[in-house]
């Protein structure tokens, strides 16, 4: 069956789109110039994959050891109704190979996000998705196998064999799901097409982060500078309107070049969806996507359809933000310039790891010491070097291996933020495969996000309470509103245009790159109100989500942070009892279903409440506070 983990199913990628780390490399190596060597880095600030495999010939061996025994699933085909022991070793049987498997991936995955460019790790990737390919073909047998069995067997089997109780849930699972499961052949069918999937992505990343050229641009100082993925948020906060705008226009002219050519892929990745979302029965893309998880699909529309009814505080905050920086027009690339820079300063890496140490303090001891623990033992690559993957991500859970955590140092406060957040992540992986069994030593994608901002919460409470100013202070709280901005609005402006543009093709209408972009700008300029410009690069710039190749995956920023909003506010207002419970939920993995597990953790995301609470406190006191301070200065 192949129950690849959370990290996988999302390429190993888990990134804030507002607040990742993609803002690289000011105050590390190779801060201006060229791009760092990996040799420059220190050892101590890069990833020891030592701990998956000490050798690449290690990993050729449990490679071998897959390759050899996946035909042994041939022996359980035909089999499976016929006792509850052969049942059960056949599930053994594919954990063992499905753990060898992720720690081949893993391993692959992340060696190749180091340096994208190197064949031998780019051949080493596509090895191990093509055996990932064939264990999906040969083992498709077993859902449809299990689900043709009559009413009760399985149960039957449950009470005959005590291991069978282990995978008790994962069964009711799969009866959960017969209406999607199709016929033995069908399912080997759609199991050879998984490679197809693969293509849109990895093309796009090989161009985004490898064959990509940005434009040289002059800095604030008027040095030659040359653009990257991680220096685009580092210009964007720049004090020089002109050196902003500048990398603005710049960052985005190979994106612009190569519309068609990324329309083309984005279109490609939706049709290869929608043949999987019919092929399996669902009525449209979100009900695919979700259903599998368990989620309800009103939970994604409500969350859209809440979010646009409710937009007054994004159009308050565009206008703040335009009459406090004294502007005629306010552009994309004015939206992440501070308006304190009197407190704007840089961060070390090691700076940043003593704040988060101090500020999930009311996560309790046990999560301290874990945290300092992956912090003193190499388990985050910190710096941006060539050919170095983009952006920021924690790689998942893998039974018997600890998370890697990939970042872009720039030495930003958002860095500290994001540091906290894939810490979040890092630490529920961790917990879900060192308290769970193999079957559900994993959470579901819903919950992926709740755990990273509870930590950016906990880390923005921290922060405001160990000001020495009140002009810290407001900075901290215009940070919170652009977090607010960056994850919960902005997001859902992604989950809208994910939504829409799927479901005008599965009508059969795949919009031109002129199309995408007309309506990618409308919607940008009706979340940010009449105050905001909407300038042709920012029509273009979802062409810079990867996350649209995914399957519907960043609404769950926006639910997320709703969900830990509601935590984080238990934990610091009723310490050990709510700490308790949340340690329950990082521990849970998929012990449950997603909005089981939150409910014991006492959030209920199928009602309007926890989104609308979020919503609220975005239009509440401090955004006119911060507005009121600024104006009694004269600001």
């Amino acid at each position: 069956m192949l129950n690849l983990r959370t990290g996988f199913i999302i390429a190993g990628v888990v990134i804030m789109s507002f607040i990742m780390a993609q803002n690289v490399n000011s105050g590390g190596p190779g801060a201006s110039g060229e791009l760092a060597k990996r040799s420059e880095i220190a050892d101590k600030y890069k990833w020891n994959l030592k701990d998956i495999f000490e050798n690449e010939d290690l990993w050729e061996k449990d490679f071998k050891w897959i390759e050899s025994n996946v035909d042994k699933y041939k022996s359980f085909a035909g089999k499976l109704g016929a006792t509850a022991k052969i049942l059960l070793e056949c599930f053994t049987f594919d954990d063992e190979i499905s753990n060898k498997f992720e720690r081949c991936y893993l391993y692959a995955n992340l060696s190749k996000d180091l340096e994208v460019s190197d064949g031998k790790y780019q051949d080493m990737y596509e090895r191990i998705n093509n055996l990932g390919s064939r264990i999906a073909a040969v083992a498709s047998f077993i859902r449809p196998e299990i689900l043709s069995l009559p009413e009760g067997k399985i149960a039957e089997f449950i009470k005959m064999e005590k291991g069978l109780k282990l995978y008790e849930h994962r069964l009711n699972d799969m009866l959960r799901m017969k209406l999607h499961t199709l016929t033995k052949g069908e399912e080997q069918i759609l199991a050879y097409s998984n490679p197809l999937a693969d293509v849109y992505m990895e093309t796009y990343r090989m161009y985004t982060n490898a064959d990509m050229k940005f434009p040289m641009v002059k800095d604030d100082k008027g040095q030659d500078i040359e653009l990257s993925h991680a220096r685009y948020y580092s210009t964007m906060m720049s004090l020089d309107r002109g050196f902003r705008e500048r990398g603005y226009k710049a960052f985005f002219q190979p994106f612009i070049q190569l519309a068609n050519t990324i329309t083309t892929l984005y279109n490609g990745s939706i049709k290869y969806k929608i043949y999987m979302s019919k092929s399996r029965k669902y009525s449209g893309a979100v009900e695919a996507a979700l259903t599998p998880n368990n989620i309800p699909v009103d939970v994604y529309k409500n969350l859209v359809n809440t979010v646009g009814e409710n937009l007054k505080p994004m159009h308050r905050f565009a206008s703040l933000k335009k009459k406090l920086l004294g502007l005629d027009k306010l552009h994309a690339y004015d939206t992440y310039v501070t308006l304190f820079p009197a407190v704007k300063r840089k961060y070390t890496y090691d700076e940043a790891v003593d704040i988060c140490l101090q500020a999930l303090k009311p996560l309790g001891d046990e999560y301290i010491k874990d945290l300092k623990f992956a912090f003193d033992n190499r388990w985050v690559d910190v710096y941006e070097t060539k050919n170095k993957r983009s952006g920021a991500y924690s790689s998942g859970t893998v039974k018997g291996i600890h998370p890697y955590v990939l970042l872009n140092w720039a030495g930003e406060l958002n860095d500290v933020f994001t540091l906290a957040h894939e810490m979040g992540h890092t630490l529920h992986s961790y917990y879900t495969q060192k308290n769970q069994p193999y079957p559900y030593a994993d959470y579901p994608i819903f919950l992926a996000e709740v755990a990273s901002i509870t930590n950016e919460i906990l880390l923005m409470n921290y922060l405001i309470d160990n000001v020495k100013t009140k002009e810290e202070k407001l900075a901290l709280l215009e940070t919170y509103m652009n977090n607010i901005q960056g994850t919960f609005y902005r997001q859902t402006r992604f989950a809208e245009f994910e939504m829409k543009v799927r479901e005008m093709a599965e009508a059969g209408k795949f919009m031109n790159p002129e199309d995408m972009a007309k309506f990618f700008g409308s919607l940008f300029q009706k979340y940010w109100g009449p105050d905001m410009v909407t300038d042709k690069e920012e029509e273009y710039s979802w062409m810079r989500i990867h996350h649209f190749f995914y399957n519907f995956y960043v609404y769950q920023y926006a639910t997320g942070m709703a969900a830990a909003e509601a935590l984080a506010a238990e934990i610091l207002s009723k310490g050990r009892p709510a700490v308790d419970k949340y340690l329950g939920f990082l521990k849970a993995g998929k012990s449950d279903y997603a909005i089981n597990i939150l409910k014991k953790a006492g959030v209920d995301m199928t009602k309007p409440g926890p989104v609308m609470a979020v919503v609220k406190r975005a239009g509440r006191s401090e955004e006119r506070r911060v507005g009121k301070e600024c104006r009694s200065r004269g600001s």
